[in-house]
């Protein structure tokens, strides 16, 4: 069942991409001590290449879009469904962004993010053709490195 292409893939993960760096760089102005700062910092410049590199890749595969009833149809309505349903959603971000109030629950969100981004990824590549799903398996990779950087700065707070 091959509802997207890889590139629609690297499309939300453009977006999603975006909406991390946003919310990494507002914890880090939150953060409570300079280096969970920084790692938020570090993370958000990340958030920022992973971005490059799903453009990258993007450039890479064939884009089969269907017709279009106007011009920029396709990417208008995925846009728009992308809005509504990705990870890091900018209006729903900024609502929980309100309630964090501390440390301790932004990297807890932090986390819950990044394990819902693995989660996505890992269920988009049913959609996929088959030689497309390798691509798909490097930005599960490059989530996991965020999961594991979170995970570690977790534990080393409640030290």
């Amino acid at each position: 069942m091959n509802i997207f292409s890889a590139g629609d893939i690297f499309q939300f993960a453009m977006r999603i991409e975006e909406y991390g760096e946003i919310f990494y760089h507002k914890a880090a102005l939150n953060a409570e001590n300079e280096e969970v700062s920084r790692i938020f910092n570090r993370l958000a410049d990340e958030e920022a290449k992973h971005k490059t590199i799903f453009q990258d890749l993007y450039s890479k595969v064939k884009d089969n879009r269907p017709a279009e009833s106007y011009p920029g149809e396709y990417m208008a309505n995925l846009r728009a469904f992308l809005d509504g349903k990705v990870i890091f959603i900018k209006e729903s971000q900024e609502k929980e962004l309100a309630i964090i109030k501390d440390t301790a629950s932004a990297i807890d969100f932090a986390i819950q993010r990044e394990l819902d981004s693995i989660l996505y990824y890992q269920e988009s590549k049913q959609f996929v053709h088959e030689n497309q799903q390798k691509l798909i398996d490097d930005i599960i990779n490059e989530e996991r490195k965020h999961f594991a950087v979170l995970s570690d700065l977790k534990k080393s707070l409640n030290k």
